[in-house]
This record gives structure tokens, sequence and C-alpha cells, in this order.
């Protein structure tokens, strides 16, 4: 005889709505760090800055981005072992298909940002400010110089993409709230009441 699945909660679980806050704040703030930080390199070769200075700089955008990297894979390990609330009956064909692509993109974006940072700083001509982090050392990757280019245009444009599902998603958080008034946003925000 099958098992009975198992019934799903009314509400995300605790972790489940820390680690999206946690790695959402941490997301935002280093893109715009990231975007404080395009300036160091040349900043660095004028003599502007100390290259301490701009190796800890960088440092810090790279121990961040572990971090993310780290507590997303947590996060999909627990999305995959926790049930999460049912999308609300009223929701049409393709808003369904706009939550589960919104939601996919995120986890793509949120370990694969960290991981092409990790490439595109393997790939530098600064090798020494961008082997280690002020948490842990990275091995250094065996990407080719020639691709730093390349690949720093993809991390940057990652964090676009981030921002515009960033948008994208808190929009139809708030139609939810606002237009919809079920219960949708209440489910990751504890203190929030339905309207």
């Amino acid at each position: 005889m099958a098992e009975p699945a198992p019934s799903r909660p009314a509400r995300y679980t605790a972790v489940a709505i820390a680690l999206h806050w946690i790695i959402a704040v941490l997301l935002v703030s280093m893109i715009f760090y990231g975007w404080w930080m395009e300036g160091l390199r040349e900043r660095a070769l004028s003599g502007e800055m100390s290259f301490a200075q701009v190796q800890g700089a960088y440092n810090w955008h790279k121990t961040a981005g572990i971090a993310v990297l780290i507590l997303s894979l947590v996060r999909l390990g627990w999305r995959l072992t926790h049930p999460v609330p049912p999308l609300p009956a009223h929701m049409k064909a393709y808003e369904r298909i706009g939550a589960r692509f919104s939601h996919v993109g995120f986890y793509m974006l949120m370990i694969g940002m960290p991981l092409l940072g990790w490439l595109t700083a393997s790939a530098s001509d600064f090798p020494s400010l961008m082997l280690n982090t002020s948490a842990l050392p990275l091995p250094h990757l065996p990407v080719p110089n020639d691709l730093y280019e390349m690949l720093s245009g993809l991390h940057g444009a990652g964090a676009w993409a981030i921002l515009a599902l960033l948008a994208l998603h808190a929009g139809a958080a708030l139609k939810h709230h606002i237009l919809d008034r079920d219960d949708v946003l209440a489910r990751m925000i504890p203190a929030l009441r339905r309207p």
C-alpha cells in the first residue's frame, strides 16, 4: 500500500523564511557593492588606492558570494526535502508558469552567480587579488585569462537579471496581497496578515 503524500503546509517553514530573506538581502547588497567595485582595478593601477584596499574590497565581495552559494545550496536542499504551500486555486495557468519560472530562475542565479564570480576571479590578470577571500582560501580554477572580459560581462549581466527577476517577484507578491487579497505574501512574512 502506497504511503499518502505529505500534507502541504499553509506557510513556509521558519528555516525557509530565514534563508529567503538572508539570501535576498545578500544578493541585493552584493549587486550594489559589485557596482561600486567596478572602478577599483583602474584606481589601483592609477595609484589612487592601495593594492591592499582593493584586495580587501574584493575579498569582502567574494566572501559574501561564497556565503550566498552555500546558503543557496542549503535552501535548495531544504526546499527539496520540505513541502511548500500550494499555489492559490484561483491562479491562472500563466501565473503558475510565471511563479515556477521565477523560482527556478532565482535558484539558477543564486547558485550560478557565485560560481560565475569564482570563474571570473580565476581568469583575472590580478591572480593574487582574486585567489583568497577574507573567510577561506579558494582554489584557482583553470580558466584562461583571455576569458576574463566575457566572464566579467556575464557576471555583470547576471546582476541585472537578478534585479529584473526580483522586480517581477516582488510585483507578483504585491499583486497577490493587494489585488487578489490572498495569503501568498503572508506565507513569507510571518507578521503580515491576509488583507
